[in-house]
């Protein structure tokens, strides 16, 4: 027998409310946007939406998340509230693709991924830690 809320469903967690009792007046506009789409539909679909964790959600709601916050705040701003950037590659792309291009490593199989690469190594949005090293053996410049 199934129990509990169908796939995707909420389940009746009221986060809005948790990030209000948590955060109180100093509540982020990212935060309340989180705890709305969580609530809309649930932890673990904005979890998979925005490629985070559902543990890392709640713990932003709660305000007790110990990693990167501004990170989180920048894919929320991007995936959930519509924030982009001007990609020297790609053009006006959401701040969550930016930050997920960065993220990826280079291959010489592809000239896109290889100018992406490149052109992320120099960007104003580039993230702080962005500092990924070019696979051994490789000198591009």
């Amino acid at each position: 027998m199934n129990r509990g809320p169908l796939p995707g469903m909420a389940a009746g967690i009221d986060y809005v409310a948790k990030a209000r009792a948590t955060w109180g007046e100093k509540l982020p506009d990212w935060v309340l946007v989180l705890a709305q789409e969580m609530t809309r539909t649930s932890g673990a679909v904005t979890a998979k939406r925005i490629n985070y964790s559902p543990a890392v959600l709640s713990n932003i709601i709660s305000g007790t998340y110990r990693g990167n916050v501004a990170r989180v705040e920048e894919v929320v701003r991007g995936a959930l509230m519509g924030a982009t950037v001007v990609c020297p590659v790609l053009g006006d792309i959401g701040r969550d693709r930016c930050l997920d291009e960065q993220k990826q490593p280079f291959r010489a199989t592809s000239s896109l991924r290889a100018r992406l690469f490149h052109a992320c190594r120099k960007c104003p949005h580039a993230s702080a830690d962005n500092g990924r090293a070019l696979p051994s053996g490789d000198r591009h410049v």
